[in-house]
C-alpha cells in the first residue's frame, strides 16, 4: 500500500486544482465556442492545458518561467484573435486564456485563492447576457455616471485623505469625515436600488431599517436627500429615516449586552420604550408608503446627490467642532458630559464607554442609565440637524417629531423602575 503522504502530495493537489480551474473556465468557453470555420480557437481542452502550463511553469522555473509561459499564451491568443477578427471582435476569450495561465501558476503557492478567483472568472463569463442586459437596458446613463462618482469618492479620494486630527481642538479628521460622505452616498444609492427592485411601497422603509445598522445619522441624511430630489418618495423616506432609529436602539442593545449585561438590565425599560416608539412611528409612514399605488409612475430622481452629501459632511464638521469646544470647556471629568459629547457623533460609542465603566466596577449599573440616555439625546440632536438641513421643511416636520418621541420614550422608561434579570 502506498503511503498516504505520497497520494496527497501537495504539489499534485495544487496541479489538480490548476486542472480543475482550467476545466471550469474552459467548460463555460466551450459552450460559446461556436461551430464551423469561424468558431473560437479556445475551448475546454485548451483552457485546461493552459492552466496546467501555468502550474508546471512555476514548478519548473518559478516566476521567470511563468512569465515566459504567459507571454507564449498571450502570443497564441493574439494569433487566434487575428484569425477570427472578422467574426468575433471581442477579446473576452483571449483575456480569459491569459488569466487562466496566471491562475494555474498561482495554484502552486495559493491554491485556495486561485480556486476562488477561478470560480469568480467562470461566473463572470457565464453572466454575459444578464450583465449586458443590466448595463444596456436596466441602468440609465445617469446611474452609470453616479456609479463612477461613487467609485471615485471611495477608491480615489478616500485613500488620499490624511487619517489624523486637524483644526481647532483637533476635532476634524478628513478621512473619517469623508467616510461619512461615502456612507451617505452608498446608503442613498442602496435606497435607490431598493426602490427600483421593490417599488416605492417597500424599498425605502426596508433600506432605511437595514442602513440604520451602519449609521442612522447618515441614513437620515441620505433619506432626506431622496425626499428632496423626489417629493413623491416623502412617505417612504420618512419611514426609512425613523426606522433607522429603531436599528440604533437594537444595535445599542446588542453592544451594551456584549459589554455589560448588568447595564443592559438597568437600561432595558428605556430601550424597550424607545424601540416601541420608533417602530410605531415608522409603521405609520410605512403604511402611508404602502398605500401608494404600484402603478403610479414615480420619478426616482438620481441615485444620490453629491452636493447634499458634501453639505452633510460640512454639518458634521460643525458638530465635531462644537463637541470639541465643549470638551475643551468642561473636560472629560464627568461621565455624563463625556457621553453627551460622544453622542453628538455616535450613540453607540457613548453607550459602550459607559457600559465599560460598569463592567470594570467603576460605575454602578443604575448610574449608567442617565449618561447613556444623555448620549442618545445628543445623538438625536445631530439627527434633527441633518433632517432639517438635508431633507427640507416637509421631511423635517415629519421626521423630527418622531425623533423627539423616541428620545422622550427612552427617558420615560426610567420612570418604570429597574428591570428584572434577563431570562435564561
Amino acid at each position: 500500500m502506498p503511503e498516504p503522504a505520497a497520494i496527497l502530495d501537495p504539489t499534485l493537489l495544487n496541479l489538480a486544482v490548476a486542472l480543475g480551474i482550467g476545466l471550469l473556465i474552459g467548460a463555460e468557453r466551450e459552450r460559446r465556442k461556436g461551430q464551423g470555420p469561424s468558431r473560437s480557437s479556445a475551448g475546454i481542452r485548451t483552457f485546461a492545458a493552459v492552466s496546467l502550463l501555468g502550474g508546471v511553469s512555476v514548478l519548473i522555473g518559478g516566476a521567470p518561467m511563468l512569465g515566459v509561459g504567459v507571454a507564449s499564451v498571450a502570443g497564441l491568443a493574439a494569433l487566434g484573435y487575428w484569425r477570427n477578427r472578422d467574426s468575433d471582435p471581442g477579446l473576452t476569450t483571449e483575456v480569459a486564456l491569459v488569466l487562466t495561465a496566471l491562475l494555474g501558476g498561482l495554484c502552486l503557492h495559493q491554491p485556495t485563492l486561485a480556486a476562488a478567483l477561478g470560480v469568480a472568472v467562470a461566473v463572470l463569463l457565464a453572466a454575459r447576457s444578464p450583465l449586458h442586459h443590466f448595463v444596456n437596458a436596466v441602468l440609465t446613463e445617469a446611474e452609470v455616471k453616479d456609479a463612477l462618482i461613487f467609485a471615485s469618492a471611495t477608491l480615489v479620494v478616500l485613500p488620499l485623505l490624511p487619517d489624523r486630527a486637524f483644526g481647532p481642538y483637533g476635532a476634524l479628521n478628513p478621512h473619517a469625515i469623508w467616510i461619512v460622505v461615502v456612507l451617505v452616498l452608498g446608503i442613498s444609492a442602496a435606497g435607490h436600488i431598493a426602490v427600483r427592485l421593490l417599488g416605492v411601497r417597500f424599498g425605502l422603509p426596508l433600506a432605511g431599517l437595514a442602513s440604520g445598522f451602519i449609521s442612522s445619522v447618515a441614513t437620515i441624511g441620505a433619506m432626506g436627500g431622496r425626499a428632496r430630489a423626489a417629493p413623491s418618495l416623502l412617505a417612504g423616506a420618512v419611514a426609512g429615516a425613523v426606522l433607522s432609529t429603531l436599528a440604533t436602539i437594537v444595535q445599542m442593545s446588542a453592544v451594551v449586552a456584549v459589554t455589560s449585561v448588568s447595564t443592559l438590565i438597568a437600561l432595558r425599560p428605556s430601550l424597550i420604550c424607545a424601540g416601541i416608539a420608533a417602530a410605531l412611528y415608522g409603521l405609520v409612514f410605512s403604511v402611508a408608503a404602502l398605500r401608494q399605488r404600484p402603478q403610479d409612475k414615480t420619478e426616482l430622481g438620481p441615485a444620490f446627490s453629491l452636493p447634499a452629501a458634501l453639505g452633510f459632511a460640512l454639518t458634521l464638521a460643525v458638530v465635531l467642532l462644537a463637541a470639541g469646544a465643549l470638551r475643551d470647556r468642561f473636560g472629560e471629568a464627568g461621565a455624563t458630559v463625556a457621553a453627551g459629547l460622544a453622542g453628538f457623533v455616535d450613540a453607540h460609542s457613548a453607550a459602550i464607554s459607559i457600559a465599560a465603566l460598569t463592567a470594570s466596577g467603576k460605575l454602578p449599573a443604575a448610574d449608567a442609565v442617565i449618561p447613556i440616555l444623555v448620549g442618545l439625546s445628543t445623538n438625536t440632536i445631530s439627527k434633527m440637524v441633518f433632517a432639517a438641513t438635508g431633507g427640507g421643511r416637509s421631511f423635517a416636520l415629519r421626521v423630527i417629531p418622531g425623533l423627539i418621541l423616541v428620545t422622550l420614550a427612552a427617558w420615560a422608561g426610567t420612570l418604570i423602575g429597574p428591570a428584572g434579570p434577563l431570562p435564561h
